[in-house]
């Protein structure tokens, strides 16, 4: 066990499921539910929204979860779409943190390529690169469209009323199937496709950092 890699990679893990949840909160106060705002989940702070037994859980085998936002589709003009559209905003923050993040990776990393290595920016060079790593691992893997990951969500809010609610009956029952899915590594592959895929298309959509670090540092 690589602690030096479980340390750095803490400050990604809790930025990014604290802003993955945050969002859940505000994309359904935003559309009428209030739930979330008044349990005091639309909030940054990590303690309201992680964890402890998913938190260990990601750092020592790789799947985990946090708390979940309470939403009451009740509040919603249209209860599924509202459903979809708050579960999309989580992946979409961590979409959007490993885009910024890259970009801070990369500019560290020519800093520290040009300069030479140095004990504090490598450490900030491999916590943004695992800022970059983590938030697009829970962006996929949130958008699995299994009970009970985001995924199911937005899926679902495309199927007939009673399909929907037949579906989320087992919802308990797929999240161990997917549990075991995930442990026996039959995602791996499709997994590792995706996330390299999302990986190459920030890194080519950021050239123009490349471009910057190659001006100043020649």
């Amino acid at each position: 066990m690589n602690w030096e890699n479980i340390l750095v990679s803490l400050p990604a893990i809790i930025i990014g499921l604290t802003a993955h949840e945050y969002c859940h909160a505000l994309a359904a106060h935003k559309l009428g539910d209030h739930t979330a705002r008044e349990q005091g989940r639309m909030t940054f702070n990590p303690l309201k929204h992680i964890d402890p037994i998913g938190f260990l859980f990601i750092i020592f085998a790789g799947f985990g979860w946090a708390k979940p936002v309470p939403i009451n589709v009740a509040y919603f003009k249209n209860p599924k779409l509202g459903m979809a559209v708050s579960s999309l905003a989580g992946p979409v923050s961590n979409f959007l943190m490993a885009s910024v993040s890259i970009m801070f990776y990369k500019l560290v990393y020519y800093f520290n390529l040009h300069n030479g290595s140095n004990g504090f920016r490598d450490i900030v060079e491999m916590i943004f690169y695992h800022m970059v790593i983590i938030n697009i691992v829970l962006c996929i893997f949130n958008l699995i469209p299994v009970p009970p990951l985001d995924g199911s969500r937005i899926f679902t809010a495309f199927l007939p009323r009673k399909a929907y609610f037949g579906i989320m009956k087992y919802e308990r029952y797929l999240f161990i199937v997917l549990a075991v899915v995930i442990f026996t590594g039959i995602l791996d592959r499709p997994l590792y496709f995706m996330y390299t895929t999302v990986f190459n298309f920030l890194d080519r959509i950021t050239w123009f950092i490349d471009l910057l670090a190659a001006s100043i540092f020649r």
